[in-house]
């Protein structure tokens, strides 16, 4: 009975911080300008919605114009992940990768594109080679333990990719502003009670 009730305070702070991670690393990896804002009018969101789709077409009446245009295709890759618009996303980044090499951000913004098309092991594929392009890139390891966490259910790798985070920043925080630090010792408290 003592170990349940030790468990249980353990177990509820564990889920509360797991829902306001998760959704905290939903804001993480959405840029700013996506969406309506905290307060926004529904006249302003589709005011929003409607300057995203002009730019949407006029950045793929720029690309059909001049294909080698590197910043654009980029660009239309952003405006294509802030409308959850995954697959087109995919297609934008990797057709700009034909023209420039990218960065770390850019190869993360694909990764993060690939976990939402439900290919996890893309995604890390995408992770570790911003990871070679940058290794000081810290919103690659936080994405990888998140796929590896959430999709992959390799809390061990999850936990690995943290502590590298960590190494790097040790005040890394989750999008929730809580510290990733906090989020692992708790992960490992609880996968030593199992």
């Amino acid at each position: 009975m003592t170990k349940k009730k030790q468990q249980q305070p353990v177990l509820t702070f564990v889920i509360i911080f797991v829902i306001g991670f998760f959704c905290g690393a939903g804001f993480a990896v959405i840029k700013m300008g996506s969406g309506s804002t905290p307060g926004s009018t529904p006249q302003q969101a589709a005011t929003q919605s409607n300057d995203t789709s002009i730019a949407i077409s006029n950045l793929e009446a720029e690309v059909t114009a001049n294909p080698e245009n590197f910043k654009a295709w980029v660009d239309l890759g952003h405006r294509y992940f802030d409308s959850n618009q995954y697959a087109k996303a995919i297609s934008a980044y990797t057709t700009s990768l034909n023209f420039h090499s990218g960065d770390a951000n850019l190869l993360t913004d694909l990764g993060v594109m690939y976990r939402r098309t439900g290919e996890p092991q893309k995604a890390i594929e995408w992770f570790k080679k911003a990871q070679a392009m940058n290794p000081q890139h810290e919103p690659s390891r936080f994405n990888e333990g998140i796929v590896r966490y959430y999709d992959l259910k390799d809390t061990q790798g999850a936990i690995a990719s943290w502590e590298e985070l960590l190494r790097i920043n040790p005040d890394a925080t989750g999008g929730n502003g809580q510290k990733i630090s906090e989020f692992v010792e708790h992960i490992k408290a609880e996968q030593a009670q199992k």
